[in-house]
């Protein structure tokens, strides 16, 4: 596809869905000003030379998704203080898997915690990761940052009801279609900016003169709701550190 649009001769190429999608349209050319929303850190994956002068033909905006994990795992075993093994689903597809896993086992070693890690690359593997948690008797589930599971937002959130998991995610929008916590980014916030960028392309400027964005504006959101259907009793002080509750 990336190819495709670079044989139309498309002014400008913005790219969402993480870094394949990025990867892509970087592959497909070295002159059409690119724009991209990954989850990871652009330099280290070589989209830019550095943050504030990305060089080369694309600049963009970093949503932080990835780097956040182990602060979703802290999140998560203050909500659940008994548990001693968390389950935490990964796309092995997705670019940013392997750094997912280490900073995840880093951080759940640091807190004492047994860590359980399941892989989830088709419908079928999130069917069969449930069912393990289940067998396994395991406490609660943390799901990794990655497009596939985002497409399979529904299906992920109905598992976690059917199987009575305490789950925490990495859009708000997982809490809204009734999971119960999340901790990330406003997207809404970060697409508006690569419109921004986006048409500042258009209007000529070049991609090099326009730093890499990091997101800056984190969420915090809890479904008491969904606590209450799962028999959890939430902390007060997770409450209070909330910046939304559903109720």
């Amino acid at each position: 596809m990336a190819a495709e649009l670079v044989r139309r001769q498309v002014s400008v190429l913005t790219t969402t869905g993480g870094e394949n999608a990025a990867f892509a349209a970087k592959a497909a050319t070295s002159k059409i000003p690119i724009v991209f929303v990954i989850g990871g850190d652009p330099v280290m994956e070589g989209f830019a030379a550095n943050f504030n002068r990305p060089s080369g033909n694309a600049t963009g905006i970093t949503l932080l998704t990835n780097q956040l994990e182990p602060k979703r795992l802290g999140l998560l075993r203050q909500l659940l203080p008994s548990a001693t093994k968390i389950a935490f689903l990964v796309n092995p597809g997705f670019a940013q898997s392997e750094r997912q896993l280490t900073d995840v086992h880093t951080a759940a070693g640091a807190i004492n915690l047994q860590l359980r890690v399941l892989k989830a690359n088709v419908d079928g593997d999130l069917d069969a990761a449930f069912e393990a948690i289940a067998q396994e008797h395991v406490g609660a589930l943390a799901v990794g940052a990655a497009p596939f599971f985002d497409t399979r937002r529904d299906k992920i959130v109905s598992l976690a009801a059917r199987y009575g998991v305490p789950t925490m995610y990495h859009f708000r929008e997982f809490v809204t279609a009734g999971g119960l916590i999340s901790y990330g980014v406003d997207p809404v916030e970060v697409y508006r900016q690569a419109g921004t960028y986006t048409g500042r392309l258009l209007k000529g400027s070049k991609p090099a003169d326009l730093p890499i964005m990091q997101a800056s504006k984190f969420e915090f959101v809890i479904n008491l709701k969904t606590a209450k259907a799962l028999g959890l009793k939430v902390p007060e002080g997770i409450v209070a550190a909330a910046d939304d509750v559903i109720e």
